[in-house]
């Protein structure tokens, strides 16, 4: 499952996202998008998982953290 992540604050890393969402699952794959410029974020990424129910569990725990 494929997770778009929004609204993340400029100095999160991919490491903390993986911790996060490492909480409700295996993770596979973390992308924070970044200006390919000046490499700061651009506020959102994506968090891939495996299983379904463990990316709606990790969606329904961390939704408007």
């Amino acid at each position: 499952m494929n997770i778009y992540v929004g609204n993340l604050p400029y100095e999160i890393t991919e490491e903390d996202l993986r911790l996060a969402f490492g909480q409700f699952g295996a993770v596979e794959s973390v992308n924070i998008i970044k200006d390919k410029f000046s490499g700061q974020s651009k506020g959102f990424g994506f968090v891939e998982m495996p299983s379904k129910a463990e990316g709606q569990s990790a969606i329904d725990g961390l939704n408007g953290k």
